[in-house]
C-alpha cells in the first residue's frame, strides 16, 4: 500500500470536510496536483476534493456542519467548501458527455474509475483518503516513480476534449518530468497531428499556460520539443529555443530566479498583447525588447530602469549573443543602480524653463552617464555654459 502525508492533508480544514462526507456515507478523496506534489516531494498549494456526493448533498452537508459553502461551480458538480479559513474544491465525481476541445458538457458518475478517465494525465488521476491511503484506478503511481507523463487512454480522446492539454502537457513535463528519459512517443504523435486545435483556445488561456511553463526551473527540453512538434511555432510565431539554454546558464551563475518573461524574450517573442498578458507583463516585455537591441551600458540600464532590468539584459545579451558574461558585469550593474544624477530642474532655473529645461536636463545626463557617472554639479553646469 502506498500513503502520502504532509500538512497539507492533516491540516483541520481538510480532515473536517472530507470527515463530514465520509461520515454522512459518502467517498470523499484528495485527487489530482495536491497528491501527484506530496508524492514528488513537491510543494502543495490547493486541496481538490472528489467525491460521490452530489453538489446538493455537499451543500446541505456543509450547511449542518456550520461550513461556508459556495456555489462557484455547481453546474459542473463543484461547490467551494471553506473549513478552518481554507477555501476547497469539492467536485462530484463526473464523466464526459461531450466535448468541443475548449469545454464540457458533464454528468455526474458514480464511481471513482469513471471520474478518473476523464482527467488528463495517469499521475493526474490519483486519489487520497483522509488516511493518505492512495486510490490508483489507472495505474499512475508507476509513471508518477519514472516521472512520465502519459495521456489517459488514448491520447487523441484526451486531447480532442481539450486542446489546451497539449500546453499542459509541456508545462507539467517541464516541472515534473525526467529530461534523461524523453518524453512519450504516443502524447508526442497525437500532439502533431493536433495542432490546429490550439487556434480554438483563447488567447488568455495559451498566455497562462505559457507562463506557468516558463517558469519551471528548467524548461529547456520541455520548448525544445514543443518547437520540434510544431507547437511552438504555432502559439509563438518565430520564436526559437536557441538561446533558452544558455540562458538558463547565465541564470545560474548570477543566482537569478526563474522568471516567465525573460525566459520568452528569450525565445525572441515579445508580442504579450498577443497572449493576453497583463498590462504590466506586455510592458516588461517591451522593455526588455528595447533594452535587448538598444547601445545603452548596462550601468545607464540600471540607473534608467533598475537593477533587475539590468541583470535581465545583461543575461539575455549574452545567451541570445552566445557570449559569456562579462566578469565585471555585476560591478556594472551596481555602479548604475547606486548612482545619482547631481542636478535637479531647481538647479536649473528660472534661467531656463518648459522644452528648454527639458533638453538641457538630457543633455547634462548624457554628459553623466559618459563621464562612468562621475561629473559633479559644479561640472556638470560649467559644460551647459560651454554649450551656450
Amino acid at each position: 500500500m502506498t500513503r502520502v502525508s504532509g500538512s497539507w492533508l492533516e491540516a483541520k480544514g481538510t480532515q473536517l470536510v472530507m470527515k463530514t462526507l465520509e461520515e454522512a456515507g459518502f467517498e470523499a478523496f484528495a485527487v489530482g496536483g495536491c497528491v501527484r506534489n506530496a508524492l514528488l516531494g513537491e510543494p502543495v498549494a490547493d486541496v481538490d476534493i472528489s467525491t460521490s456526493a452530489r453538489p446538493e448533498d455537499v451543500l446541505k452537508l456543509a450547511k449542518a456542519s456550520g461550513l461556508k459553502a459556495i456555489p462557484t461551480g455547481i453546474d459542473h458538480g463543484t461547490i467551494t467548501v471553506v473549513a478552518n479559513g481554507e477555501p476547497y474544491e469539492v467536485t462530484t465525481y463526473r464523466a464526459d458527455v461531450e466535448t468541443d476541445g475548449r469545454r464540457a458538457v458533464v454528468r455526474f458518475a458514480q464511481t471513482m474509475k469513471e471520474d478518473a478517465i476523464r482527467r488528463d494525465f495517469t499521475m493526474n488521476a490519483l486519489y487520497a483518503d483522509r488516511h493518505g491511503l492512495i486510490k490508483d484506478p489507472l495505474g499512475g503511481l508507476e509513471d508518477l516513480r519514472a516521472r512520465r507523463f502519459r495521456f489517459i487512454q488514448d491520447a487523441q480522446t484526451r486531447i480532442r476534449e481539450d486542446y489546451l492539454r497539449i500546453l499542459r502537457y509541456f508545462r507539467f513535463t517541464a516541472w515534473y518530468g525526467n529530461p534523461e528519459a524523453g518524453v512519450d512517443p504516443e502524447a508526442l504523435a497525437a500532439i502533431a497531428e493536433n495542432l490546429d486545435g490550439l487556434d480554438h483556445l483563447s488567447r488568455e488561456r495559451v498566455g497562462a499556460e505559457l507562463c506557468k511553463l516558463f517558469a519551471a526551473p528548467d524548461p529547456t527540453v520541455a520548448v525544445s520539443v514543443m518547437e520540434q512538434t510544431g507547437v511552438l511555432h504555432r502559439i509563438m510565431p518565430g520564436a526559437t529555443t536557441r538561446a533558452l539554454g544558455p540562458l538558463i546558464i547565465h541564470e545560474q551563475s548570477m543566482a537569478l530566479g526563474p522568471d516567465a518573461l525573460r525566459r520568452m524574450a528569450a525565445t525572441g517573442f515579445f508580442d504579450g498583447a498577443a497572449l493576453r498578458l497583463s498590462k504590466q507583463a506586455q510592458k516588461q516585455l517591451a522593455l526588455l525588447q528595447c533594452r535587448i537591441s538598444d547601445s545603452k551600458g548596462l550601468p545607464e540600464i540600471a540607473w534608467r530602469d533598475g537593477g533587475a532590468v539590468a541583470q535581465d539584459v545583461a543575461v539575455l545579451r549574452a545567451a541570445m549573443l552566445e557570449m559569456p558574461l562579462a566578469s565585471d558585469t555585476e560591478a556594472q550593474i551596481q555602479a548604475g543602480t547606486q548612482a545619482q544624477f547631481p542636478v535637479t530642474a531647481k538647479d536649473l532655473m528660472p534661467h531656463l524653463q518648459g522644452p528648454a529645461l527639458g533638453k538641457a536636463l538630457t543633455k547634462l545626463q548624457r554628459f553623466w552617464i559618459a563621464s562612468g557617472f562621475t561629473l559633479q554639479k559644479e561640472a556638470l553646469l560649467k559644460l551647459l555654459n560651454q554649450e551656450g
